[in-house]
């Protein structure tokens, strides 16, 4: 018995010596977790953002050229919106503010706007920016020796007037919708440098070398290797943080994916594949964040209406309910995105939902259309025209993007099943646009447009803009789809805008120049140090110039 009670006696105390223990360490932990937590919140309140670092992004484009108002390309819009600055801007909430205007004043009858340019702002070689610079990129590019693409908008002026060096007005021959947005990147241009320069040079010399007035200017182009901005000290919003952008060119995704993996790029767009690899990678999800949202953007099945095989629209209206979009966004893109049913994303206020009803998946339908417009099937089961030509054409598309690869590979396979043979050619970027595209050498294509805000098209679908280097290739042309433009265009009541686009949408569906495919997601995977990084409705790149990276965390130093 003594035994017996000495043992739980010695129980009892080693019982109690091991509460003891327990909460001793207990107290001490909790007490370091909360210097840790006050310590982090220390931190994070004390933090300020440091200058320095390079940030590198992985692309699998070259630019093309350097100058808004004559680039096409995507990749040379989103290198020169940080070399060069516009008149206005839209901000995150997809309102429009200054950016070289301090203010601007419209007129009561909507023809006049008054912009008041903000002093003290300079070219990189440090000469003031000024009114006169505006009107010479003005002149620029509404003179018929200038092939912009983006003339339109400015053709609308009736009068551009400098008032002095810091303030001019333009009046518009009527009320014009794109006024105010129209004086974006695409006009203000060094007159001290440029004027007296003809065409070649601006291309040939500028356009490789530009003089800018943002937060970063050109410091090296490497073609098809790297293109290096550096901070543009005399940037009058104060410098960027970050020393450098460098702009890597990367044709092959694959390799584009593992040097994001090995901390070669900092930053690239992933596609629907390589989201999901980046998923399943712990030390991907470590190191990256990815920012997603339904993308301004739309990819599509382009037809050359000048070949005799896409002049019936009830053949293009065929090829619309043969391919199964669904199909496309959960093979080709693994279900990031959505069908696109029209140039315009669904959550947008001028976007018409009954489109949808217009192009359903239905390859019986799409059949009896076919034998509609004449064809019928052979005994190879292919589909011959009534003169014995087979249905046949070859799709073209860039080279780079699988997501479009694999577009077009399940289109291949949907229009096999009604006897219609499909080739693809997969091209170099540059190749595909300036060799085909530019000069209407193709029968279909996969491209994709960027969109915007502001649901006018007036650049790809009226017939003004066929000829090249007009954006609208697949040579489109119907007159009320005309009219329903320049209406949109001089219409500023947004209900009234609203019933003119919804009527564009249903004649676009019905006349099919376009078959949409998806609206994508962008997937932009970029590197935890970075800080700054606020996702809007108008995207992530709008305020690279405030991205900043950590002291302690930062890779690369400017010599």
């Amino acid at each position: 018995m003594k035994a017996l009670r000495f043992a739980l006696r010695f129980c009892f105390v080693f019982l109690f010596i091991l509460i003891v223990l327990f909460m001793v360490v207990y107290f001490y932990l909790e007490g370091q977790s909360e210097s840790r937590a006050s310590k982090t919140l220390n931190l994070t309140e004390d933090l300020k953002p440091d200058y320095g670092d390079t940030l590198i992004i992985g692309t699998i484009a070259d630019a093309s050229l350097l100058i808004p108002m004559l680039a096409t390309d995507a990749m040379s819009h989103n290198v020169a919106r940080h070399i060069f600055r516009g008149i206005v801007e839209y901000a995150p909430d997809l309102s429009i503010v200054g950016d070289l205007a301090e203010r601007y004043e419209i007129s009561r009858d909507q023809k006049e706007i008054t912009f008041y340019l903000k002093r003290g702002v300079k070219w990189e070689d440090g000469v003031e920016v000024t009114a006169y610079d505006v009107e010479f990129g003005f002149k620029l590019i509404t003179s018929p020796d200038i092939p912009s693409s983006y003339a339109s908008d400015f053709l609308e002026v009736k009068e551009f007037k400098v008032l002095n060096p810091y303030v001019f007005k333009v009046t518009y021959k009527r009320p014009f919708a794109l006024a105010l947005s129209s004086w974006g990147n695409l006009v203000v241009l060094p007159r001290h440098l440029l004027q007296g320069k003809d065409l070649k040079y601006l291309q040939g010399v500028f356009g490789r070398k530009p003089v800018g007035n943002g937060p970063f200017k050109l410091k090296a182009w490497e073609t098809q290797n790297r293109i290096i901005l550096e901070y543009n000290p005399l940037y009058s919003e104060g410098r960027a943080y970050l020393d450098r952008i460098v702009f890597r060119v990367i044709p092959d995704p694959s390799t584009l994916f593992m040097e994001l993996r090995s901390f070669g790029v900092d930053w690239i767009t992933l596609t629907p594949l390589q989201n999901r690899k980046f998923e399943e990678d712990p030390k991907m999800r470590e190191n990256f964040q990815i920012y997603r949202y339904l993308a301004f953007a739309y990819t599509y099945l382009g037809y050359n209406l000048r070949d005799p095989l896409f002049k019936d629209k009830r053949v293009r209206k065929a090829l619309c309910h043969a391919i199964d979009k669904r199909k496309i966004v959960n093979g080709a893109l693994l279900g990031q995105g959505i069908p696109a049913y029209g140039p315009y994303k669904p959550d947008a206020w001028f976007y018409n939902p009954e489109i949808e009803k217009s192009c359903e998946y239905n390859p019986i339908k799409a059949l009896k259309l076919l034998e509609e417009a004449g064809y019928q099937r052979g005994k190879d089961g292919f589909l011959y025209s009534k003169e014995g030509k087979p249905f046949e054409f070859t799709i073209l598309t860039n080279q780079g993007n699988l997501a479009r690869l694999l577009t077009a590979q399940i289109i291949q396979q949907d229009l096999s099943k009604l006897g219609i043979k499909v080739h693809i050619r997969v091209m170099e970027w540059t190749t595909l646009i300036h060799q085909f595209i530019d000069k209407r050498r193709f029968q279909a294509v996969i491209l994709g447009w960027t969109t915007g805000p502001d649901p006018d098209l007036y650049d790809i679908f009226h017939s003004t803009k066929v000829k090249s280097p007009g954006l609208n290739f697949v040579g489109y042309e119907n007159p009320e789809v005309d009219k329903l433009l320049e209406e949109g265009r001089y219409t500023l009541d947004r209900e009234k805008r609203k019933s003119i686009y919804y009527k564009f949408q249903k004649i676009l569906v019905e006349d099919q120049p376009y078959t949409f495919l998806y609206i994508p997601m962008s997937l932009e995977a970029i590197h935890r140090r970075f800080r700054g990084i606020k996702p809007s409705a108008i995207g992530i790149n709008y305020n690279i110039e405030r991205w900043w990276v950590p002291k302690n965390e930062q890779k690369y130093v400017v010599p």
